[in-house]
């Protein structure tokens, strides 16, 4: 008889039930009593000094929990993060929540440290790497040390100049994107017959199209196979992407309370998702190493699969390398290109602007090369502008991988240092920084205030060092941040080739306050509800 049988045998319901009351107890008592005060001693004996601490009504910080799911449901994630700077008057604060210790900050110096100088010190943690594992599994955004720089080296290759600048991928898309523009939304079908003039000012969702346009380039870039979500309303790897994307992120703000979030949606996903990726890894893996060494990027079909598996033929790491980039190069982008022309349509004299260099650079129809892209200044600064205002990764988290420091933001003045211990979750937000009054010229004739949308300011500004990180920075800057860059590019310019005005419908659905969506990514929580209208005689 083995010790779980023998342990059933012979202990009562009685006793379990008097048993487990009592574990957890046990459980509460070291993790909220007994760890803290632990922490509490040897943070005592460490040099530096503590940054202000938020307050909390209630034990464990209950309150501030509360405050914190409130204003992700409510989509109110930067004024919550701006309160709680307001009341410490500092931009680093800390917490403890349920026993464990948080540090808060939108300081510059301090995410440089995190993400540069002390780079070292700072990873994205065992719990991570656990909590995102059946999702990202051991890629690139999982892992640190050696796991982590093996996916760098693995990925950077594909992400050369001479990778990015080829932008085939981006135009085979783009007529079935204007398609859908004029149907209001998705087409039913590829053969779907579509009265283009008619389209004219139709309302239709664009960050919409935008997540569906940018997951068609993604996996035609990827996989060789595009999943035609722009010709099928439903489709099933796109939906269940999504919400794998949507269960994941509620896991992660649940904390140690995550095993209690129901993952029956997200089980179903992940296996709808990786049957897909994983024929195609499959397909590529019947090719001998030298059928795939032959291949070149020259060659029609030639794919970032392909690419990956010339360096390795295991199925693992090819699955969570090709899901990690999927869901980089789809989400970002559609993103920010949402962001822009929500942005646009909300200010014509810039959209005029915009189009004009279009016009001069390109003219109406002819597609755009990579220098052409990268030789429009202005269509750079819409770019930046919306970064700047809507950074792509909101709100990030790394944890101390030994005892350490932050640079400032401790002591009464706030310039001291801050004493890490290990373990220490360290929440920083590019979206706040970027919004700070005080890391900008005071607005004047020249020069827009702060919230304000204005790519007229990089005309004549650029931003400190590391006061704008929209792609992160340091040793994990993102890998494919000029990939994203060039598609943003390509896209808005052969949008603008076409249409020349944007009617815009969100004032009635957000009256002039954009909702933030702040999950994996910053998008839109409303959507992006306009009507778009093609300039006379031209079809780009």
């Amino acid at each position: 008889m083995g010790l779980v049988e023998t342990l059933v045998e012979h202990v009562s319901v009685t006793t379990v039930l008097v048993a487990v009351p009592g574990l957890l107890l046990a459980y509460m008592m070291v993790a909220v009593v007994f760890r803290p005060a632990w922490q509490e001693f040897k943070l005592a004996r460490m040099p530096g000094e503590r940054a202000p601490q938020i307050k909390s009504k209630l034990p464990f910080g209950i309150d501030f929990l509360w405050h914190s799911v409130q204003a992700s449901m409510k989509y109110e994630n930067l004024e919550m993060w701006r309160g709680m700077f307001t009341k410490t008057q500092s931009s680093t604060a800390e917490v403890r929540l349920a026993g464990r210790r948080i540090v808060f900050t939108a300081d510059h110096e301090n995410i440089k440290a995190i993400l540069a100088t002390q780079f070292g010190d700072y990873g994205k943690g065992e719990p991570f790497h656990r909590e995102w594992k059946a999702f990202l599994g051991d890629s690139i955004f999982t892992t640190d040390g050696g796991l982590w720089h093996d996916s760098r080296q693995l990925i950077r290759p594909q992400f050369v100049k001479d990778r990015v600048s080829d932008l085939h991928v981006f135009e085979s898309h783009m007529q079935t994107l204007f398609r859908a523009i004029a149907n209001g939304g998705a087409l039913n079908g590829e053969d779907q017959p579509v009265d283009m003039e008619a389209g004219n000012g139709r309302p239709v969702d664009i960050s919409d199209l935008f997540f569906r346009y940018t997951l068609d380039a993604a996996t035609d870039f990827l996989l060789g196979y595009d999943v035609k979500s722009l010709s099928h309303p439903r489709q099933e790897f796109a939906d269940a992407f999504a919400e794998v994307q949507r269960v994941q992120s509620i896991i992660s703000r649940a904390g140690p309370l995550n095993t209690l979030v129901p993952r029956g949606t997200f089980r179903k996903g992940m296996k709808v998702i990786n049957s897909f990726i994983n024929q195609y890894i499959e397909r590529t893996l019947r090719l001998s190493p030298a059928e795939l060494a032959g291949k070149s990027k020259s060659d029609a079909g030639y794919t970032f699969l392909h690419a990956l598996a010339g360096y390795t033929r295991d199925r693992r790491v090819l699955r969570d390398q090709l899901i990690a980039v999927l869901l980089a190069g789809r989400d970002t982008t559609a993103c920010t290109l949402s962001w822009t022309v929500y942005e646009l349509a909300r200010h014509p004299e810039a959209l005029e602007k915009l189009r004009a260099e279009i016009l001069e650079v390109v003219g109406p129809t002819r597609a755009p090369t990579y220098d052409d892209l990268k030789s429009m200044k202005y269509l750079q600064n819409v770019m930046n502008e919306t970064l700047r205002l809507y950074p792509v990764v909101p709100f990030n988290v790394r944890l101390a991988l030994k005892d350490t420091t932050l640079p400032r933001g401790g002591g009464p003045s706030g310039l001291s240092p801050i004493k890490v211990l290990k373990d220490t979750p360290i929440a920083y937000s590019t979206l706040v920084m970027q919004r700070r009054p005080d890391l900008y010229p005071p607005p004047s004739a020249t020069f827009a205030p702060v919230e304000t949308f204005s790519p007229e300011r990089w005309s004549s500004w650029q931003p400190k060092p590391w006061q704008y990180i929209p792609f992160n920075g340091g040793p994990r800057i993102c890998i494919g941040q000029q990939f994203a860059l060039t598609e943003m590019a390509y896209v808005l310019t052969r949008l603008f080739q076409r249409y020349d005005r944007i009617e815009n419908y969100m004032g009635a659905v957000d009256g002039g306050k954009p909702a933030l969506r702040a999950e994996i990514v910053l998008q839109p929580g409303n959507g992006v509800r306009v009507g778009l209208w093609e300039a006379k005689g031209v079809k780009a």
